[in-house]
């Protein structure tokens, strides 16, 4: 199992990027969560392994048809254990 954070940069608050990362990792069996930063970006905790993550990344990237992905920060984390993928706020 691997770990990263994500802030994701562009539109991507009030276009329901939250709700789209949350079911893309619940298909994909990542676990971790997804918030709404101050700064209008969004942060994104992932846990799982390797293909998984870079599947998900792959369509984080793009993100929903709603929302306008201008960049996107990955760095390693530490493993925590989750249950599950859930929206925080």
């Amino acid at each position: 199992m691997i770990a990263f954070e994500v802030y994701v940069s562009g539109i991507v608050q009030g276009v329901g990027f939250r709700y789209y990362t949350m079911r893309v990792a619940r298909e994909l069996g990542v676990k971790g969560y997804v918030k709404n930063l101050p700064d209008g970006r969004v942060y994104i905790y992932a846990v799982g392994d390797e293909v998984m993550l870079d599947k998900f990344l792959s369509v984080i990237n793009r993100g929903p048809p709603t929302a306008v992905v201008r960049g996107v920060e990955v760095r390693k984390a530490n493993v925590e254990d989750f249950n599950g993928f859930e929206v925080r706020y």
